[in-house]
């Protein structure tokens, strides 16, 4: 039988269909991604093109070039240059649309995948998005800073060329002050940390957990708002992302270089979005926060009823979700 399960953290109901399931392996789609040559000398991203970028920001070298570099965004969602002005006239409210928008161009090699990376290449991948996203929540003018990666067509992105982008905003947004404040509420309650508590929950449980590594714990959450939608908590108490460690982001990107492969292998190389989700700049201290990456693969679509009803069907069990990519070897 169907049930309803509660995400806390999204305050959204949840449909876990069992009787629409499909079989794990069965949920693969037809994405945009043509075999890609490991060089193409019309991409603007690839070694050797670096003037047909906007100039970059910073890059890490690596053994014979650089490895990642930084650049602003060519089409940015925000201007970097201007103040921050908050206007409201009755129900109208604005603000100067300034903050910070990069594209971080991943590897050099224009072909390359996230299940065919090595752990040195995904540590330092993270090690940028730690010092950019240090470096950005330095300017006065941001926020909130939102490191994400989007994989394959279906989940947006419109460059082959292996990259990722964050942004800085001069705001907070609604759905992260939401979550914010669901965390508040429930230290307020009970004195914890949700995401502490529901690290503890799963380790006992033991039936959605995907990997556990020394620092972090990969999961499907209990009420996943999408098949193999997953989170990846650190396992000690970390508000803030920028407050990383060195180890952790090396214990992280092997954990990931784990659960890339298994996606891989075990769903044929979906589309998929990141996203680190972290504090504001007013929480980066804060007993409540715990910064996570979240990982959704998108192997299902959201339709009308979702649209109007703000709630998600999820046709495969959390359970099996978890099962299935535990169990694939890589």
């Amino acid at each position: 039988m169907p049930e309803l399960r509660y995400n806390f953290l999204v305050s959204e109901w949840v449909i876990i269909s069992a009787e629409r399931a499909k079989r794990p392996d069965e949920f693969t789609v037809e994405d945009a991604k043509a075999e890609l040559p490991p060089y193409l000398e019309t991409c603007p991203l690839c070694p050797g093109n670096e003037d047909q970028t906007p100039p970059e920001i910073f890059r890490h070298e690596g053994k014979s070039g650089w490895q990642v570099r930084v650049v602003p965004n060519k089409f940015p969602a925000l201007a970097r240059e201007g103040e921050r002005v908050v206007s409201s006239t009755g129900t109208r409210r604005r603000i100067s649309g300034v903050g910070i928008h990069d594209v971080i161009i991943d590897h050099p090699q224009h072909n390359m995948i996230p299940a065919r990376m090595e752990v040195r290449d995904i540590e330092t991948l993270f090690q940028v998005y730690r010092r950019r996203y240090r470096e950005i929540m330095e300017d006065s003018r941001v926020e909130m800073v939102i490191p994400f990666k989007n994989y394959g067509f279906v989940a947006g992105s419109s460059i082959e060329h292996t990259h990722s982008q964050i942004i800085g905003t001069p705001m907070v947004s609604i759905q992260v002050r939401h979550r914010m404040n669901e965390l508040l509420k429930f230290y307020d309650i009970h004195g914890a940390c949700a995401l502490c508590n529901m690290i503890w929950e799963e380790t006992r449980e033991k039936t959605r957990i995907v990997i556990e590594s020394d620092y972090f714990l990969a999961f499907i959450p209990y009420a996943a708002l999408s098949p193999f939608h997953t989170w990846i908590f650190p396992k000690h108490h970390c508000p803030c992302f920028g407050l990383s460690t060195d180890e952790e982001i090396h214990d992280l990107a092997r954990l990931l270089q784990e659960y890339f492969r298994k996606l891989h292998r075990g769903l044929s190389d979906p589309p998929l979005n990141y996203v680190i989700r972290s504090c504001t700049k007013a929480e980066q201290n804060a007993p409540y926060a715990h910064w996570y990456l979240s990982v959704v693969p998108r192997v299902s679509t959201t339709a009308g009823f979702e649209l109007g009803s703000g709630m998600y069907i999820n046709s495969s069990p959390p359970e099996e979700s978890a099962r299935f990519l535990r169990e694939i070897g890589v």
